[in-house]
């Protein structure tokens, strides 16, 4: 699984590191991020490009699994 830390990273950033990933087709990614909108951002992108979307909230971060 490839892993993604887009934590305290401003917007473009997380999703143009999600789309990378994401493109390099080697299975799961889990985007991690530090803010609410970009949680909704990479969420809305993954849905956008066919992929299913889990999310998990650890403490003021979130965990976004893309398959």
């Amino acid at each position: 699984m490839k892993i993604v830390d887009a934590r305290g990273l401003s917007c473009p950033e997380p999703l143009m590191l999600t789309a990378e990933a994401l493109k390099s087709g080697e299975g799961p990614v889990k985007v991690l991020v530090s803010e609410p909108h970009q949680r909704t951002n990479v969420e809305k992108y993954a849905k956008d490009h066919g992929k299913k979307a889990v999310t998990r909230e650890t403490g003021s971060e979130f965990e976004i699994v893309i398959q």
